[in-house]
């Protein structure tokens, strides 16, 4: 997902999502040394990680070609909601005290940062309800 969001930093011109997508970059910079030394420790290759993207200007990427913000906040909130899922798992079938209890600390991370992402997503109007369900009795 470091990937992702260096992409995604290039694609947003919200000053607002910019910052979060910053945050999580950091958030997963932290997650990846902490899961790379627990890997170390125990012996255990690493996988390849994708290079560094560039820096790019906004304006420099046709309008076509981008990426929407409501588009990238949509597929970052899509990313925290997976990642909770990724770490409760984890968490409720690790054999390790240790490892359960790293994958909690990110999983608390996590959803704290999930809330901040769905604040902003109500607040730029970029989350929008789907119309109640009616059931025939309602009517």
């Amino acid at each position: 997902m470091i990937a992702c969001y260096q992409t995604h930093l290039n694609h947003t011109g919200d000053t607002d999502l910019h910052e979060l997508l910053e945050e999580a970059l950091k958030q997963k910079e932290q997650e990846v040394k902490q899961i790379e030394a627990l890997l170390k420790e125990n012996g255990v290759g690493l996988p390849p990680t994708p290079p560094e993207r560039p820096k790019a200007n906004l304006e420099s990427i046709p309008v076509g070609a981008r990426f929407m913000d409501q588009e990238i906040a949509a597929s970052l909130a899509a990313d925290v909601a997976a990642g909770l899922v990724a770490c409760s798992t984890i968490m409720g079938e690790s054999i390790r005290e240790d490892i359960a209890m790293m994958f909690g600390q990110m999983h608390t991370q996590k959803a704290a940062f999930g809330a901040k992402v769905l604040r902003l997503n109500k607040e730029k109007g970029w989350l929008i309800p789907p119309p109640l369900h009616q059931t025939p009795a309602d009517c």
